[in-house]
């Protein structure tokens, strides 16, 4: 606790000492903070450009900046928020944790941010007003940023990534996830909300397939968040923004580089989503996320991407691509150390393939009951095993469940 104590305290000078140092290089002739408004009122009309434009990085910024991360990574925090008005703020487990007491000025959030900013990002942020990027720090690792604007003034959202992509078992994901690294073709979609694992758990699934295959990888994101060896792979990092101009333009491309493996960070319109079950139809495995709840609603998702004229075909296409669709919620460890997934898997088997192509989606989870000797793993039963477990506590896995009384008797069984 002494040593929480001091860390708060010394966090709480570095807070102070920027918001001085900010307040000092403000009042420098050489000096310009186009947009910085102390008090919290709308900069005024004019060119965005030059309101989004953020000042050259000063060295006082960068020095505290560089501690608020290694402070983030000594608490094993896995974001950093930095918000004009509010002290630096880390989520540790789930929770918001402030670090230090005093509230950042405009003008410290803006040197931060001034630091976080590549050159090469630069230009997107005076056209768009945010960017997302990733970066690395030596002994600190890697980090993934959303740099953007709230209430005309600059604000950062840091997420910190682990030294090295995950294994399965350390994140307590079911052994059966395995069987869709080793596949050599086919699309695997791994969903859920927000902070859901999503992004972590593909990276731990391509860290089991590099581990026992020799393929080349091409990733393609924005921004590339975890980075994979060669190994005896060649492992390929297309960073959208930087490498290519979109999802849709990157797919394009690589399909003529002689891919095995393709992960595409999250598929966002129609296009990449055609390209994308293209792909896995014609002798690919590709990896990619969607935001939606389960295996069900993630199919009705892409059908819902295509013209009504086109659904006959896009049935067929997906029916014979689809490998599986792995749907996760973090929950909160009963003894507080960190969050644990609950995870629902749908296995495209043939029974599964023959709803698609007939257009029978409100089918689907009936045949996961009815086929779980195939690897099916219904959320219910994987909530109820975290409680049986100890894992989580069972108001928190009730709260999750899709059927309150079926997770009821599940939670209370031994099996």
């Amino acid at each position: 606790m002494t040593k929480r104590l001091s860390s708060d305290h010394e966090l709480d000078d570095l807070v102070r000492n920027l918001n001085t140092a900010a307040r000092l290089a403000e009042e420098s002739p050489s000096h310009t903070a186009p947009g910085v408004v102390e008090t919290g009122e709308a900069p005024p009309v004019g060119d965005p450009a030059s309101r989004w434009t953020l000042p050259r990085a000063e060295p006082d910024g960068d020095e505290w900046l560089g501690r608020l991360l290694a402070e983030t990574r000594k608490r094993f925090a896995t974001d950093l928020l930095l918000v004009t008005g509010a002290a630096p703020a880390l989520r540790i487990h789930g929770h918001l944790e402030p670090v230090g007491g005093r509230p950042l000025s405009a003008s410290a959030a803006e040197m931060l941010c001034a630091a976080l900013v590549p050159p090469e990002r630069r230009d997107t942020l005076a056209a768009n007003g945010s960017a997302d990027f990733s970066f690395r720090l030596p002994d600190r690792g890697r980090f993934r940023c959303n740099v953007h604007r709230e209430r005309g003034r600059w604000a950062a959202a840091i997420r910190v990534f682990p030294q090295e992509p995950p294994d399965l078992e350390n994140l307590h994901l079911p052994a059966g996830l395995a069987r869709f690294a080793e596949l050599h073709y086919g699309l695997v979609l791994v969903t859920g909300p927000t902070g859901s694992g999503k992004t972590t758990t593909i990276a731990a699934l391509i860290r089991h397939l590099l581990a026992r295959r020799r393929v080349h990888l091409v990733t393609i994101e924005d921004p590339v968040e975890y980075e994979h060896e060669h190994g005896g792979s060649v492992v390929e990092h297309v960073e959208i923004g930087r490498d290519a101009p979109s999802f849709a333009e990157a797919l394009r491309s690589v399909l003529r580089q002689d891919p095995d493996v393709l992960l595409i960070g999250e598929m966002r319109d129609p296009e990449s989503i055609s390209i994308a079950i293209t792909a896995a139809e014609t002798g690919h495995l590709v990896l990619s996320t969607l935001h939606t709840g389960d295996g069900p609603q993630t199919i009705h998702r892409i059908l819902d991407s295509y013209p009504a004229n086109q659904m006959e075909a896009v049935r067929a296409q997906l029916a014979a691509s689809l490998a599986g669709v792995i749907s996760q919620q973090l929950l909160p460890r009963a003894d507080g150390r960190g969050r644990v997934p609950a995870v629902e898997v749908l296995v495209a088997t043939p029974g599964v393939r023959n709803l698609i192509r007939r257009g029978r989606i409100e089918q689907v989870r009936s045949q996961m009951s009815l086929e779980q000797q195939s690897g099916m793993l219904d959320l219910d039963d994987s909530l109820a095993r975290l409680a049986r477990e100890g894992l989580v506590e069972p108001e928190e896995a009730l709260a999750r469940a899709r059927t309150p009384e079926e997770f009821d008797r599940r939670s209370r069984s031994s099996l």
